[in-house]
């Protein structure tokens, strides 16, 4: 059955939400559960639709997954399968985060090339080059990622881009290869730093957390763990650009505020009031029109890709004219043909959007793209005249857990319509 969510703009967002573990956290995290025989146990987890397509990824390589709520349970073989299942990869980008603990522990990798969401190529030459470097063959054939090594040994790489997925394959390989690997170039996101806790945990030795240079001291064996995932910081963020852009007070319980710095920095700069309740809290208000903001997305700590929609939604009922510039991802700017439809006065050029604020948009049938197109149009639903249907909402689906409930809690007329 099609299904779409039905938003009534006009309401003011207050009260309070609970953030639970990042999605871009919690797929690398069971990749990882590869690196060790036994049982892994992660907790924390967000109840989305990516959990257990990871699962069934797990699954096809030999694992007992379990998924009860919000923890996930994985029972590790001694020898798992190197051969990942495409029916599963197929649906799912993070997927080919097993390349690099599978190269690592069984020294073959077959990994089709994933699906994911629509924005923009994300290709895995850097994944591959720092394989490559570690000992390990690899080449695409017949729609397959194909690596192979005899052993893996340490090694000095440099990544030309900060690459949150290639740093998180090598640093997967590297625990388990010989020698010291040197990543100079690192991503330096959160959820890097929540894999490395983990990988720590499990008896990897590493060095440089959190900075752009990790030294990696490889180990003969990994031991299983539990773990608990971080807080999803781009959910966060989200629930911080509802409250400014419906002049609303929402207080965000669950991520630590300090991943969002540079975003609280802009919304202050939009004109609301931010507060920090403590290590795992903070709130949001906003009591005005919003002033226009530029934006420029960077890796991290710069303003993340993911919530460019929302940078864009928030500039679309801004008093003023905002420029956003997107430098990670080619196509996320289809998002602003969605926009338009609401009313949004935008043009793009190259990867620059430059969006001229209006006092209200006007409710219409838009089309979510990816995860967080989808939730940035909800967003902008919410600031316009009438109902306004955003289809294609099992991308929503795939990142925000009880997205339609928790807006619900706060005020908002927003249902899910079975059609």
């Amino acid at each position: 059955m099609a299904e779409h969510f039905a938003v009534t703009g006009g309401a003011r967002l207050v009260g309070a939400v609970d953030v639970v573990g990042a999605k871009n956290s919690v797929l690398k995290l069971m990749a990882a559960a590869l690196l060790a025989e036994g049982t892994t146990t992660i907790t924390n987890c967000p109840e989305i639709l990516d959990v257990p397509l990871m699962a069934d990824v797990l699954r096809s390589l030999g694992c007992t997954v379990e998924v009860d709520h919000d923890t996930v349970t994985i029972d590790v073989p001694a020898h798992p399968g190197a051969h990942a299942d495409y029916a599963s990869v197929s649906r799912l980008r993070a997927s080919v985060c097993v390349l690099g603990p599978l190269v690592a522990r069984c020294r073959r990798a077959v990994v089709p090339l994933p699906g994911g969401d629509a924005i923009g190529s994300r290709p895995l030459d850097m994944h591959q080059a720092g394989l490559r470097k570690l000992g390990a063959k690899t080449e695409i054939e017949h729609g397959r990622v194909v690596a192979e090594a005899g052993g893996l040994r340490g090694a000095q790489i440099w990544l030309d881009f900060p690459s949150v997925g290639a740093t998180e394959n090598i640093l997967m390989a590297a625990v388990l290869a010989e020698g010291t690997t040197v990543i100079d170039n690192a991503a330096r996101e959160p959820e890097i730093v929540d894999l490395c806790t983990m990988l720590q945990q499990m008896g990897a030795k590493i060095d440089g957390v959190g900075s752009s240079t990790l030294t990696v001291h490889g180990v003969t064996e990994l031991q299983p763990t539990q773990h608990r995932v971080i807080g999803d910081r781009i959910v966060g963020a989200t629930w911080a650009f509802a409250a400014t852009m419906t002049r609303g007070e929402v207080t965000v319980r669950g991520v630590d505020p300090h991943h969002l710095d540079l975003v609280l920095d802009k919304l202050r700069s939009a004109g609301a009031e931010t507060e920090i309740g403590g290590a795992q809290e903070f709130t949001v208000r906003m009591d005005r029109r919003p002033k226009a903001v530029d934006f420029v997305t960077l890796p991290y700590p710069g303003f993340a890709t993911d919530l460019q929609p929302m940078a864009i939604a928030l500039s679309a009922i801004s008093d003023g004219t905002s420029m956003i510039t997107e430098n990670v991802f080619e196509a996320r700017f289809r998002f602003v043909d969605e926009m338009i439809r609401l009313g949004a006065d935008a043009r793009t050029d190259g990867h620059h959007a430059v969006v001229r604020g209006v006092e209200r948009l006007s409710s219409a049938p838009v089309w979510a793209s990816d995860i967080r197109a989808g939730a940035g149009l909800v967003l902008a639903g919410l600031c316009a005249d009438g109902v306004t249907q955003v289809w294609d909402v099992e991308h929503i689906d795939r990142g925000y857990p009880r997205f339609v409930e928790n807006l619900q809690a706060l005020g908002a007329d927003v249902r899910r319509v079975r059609s």
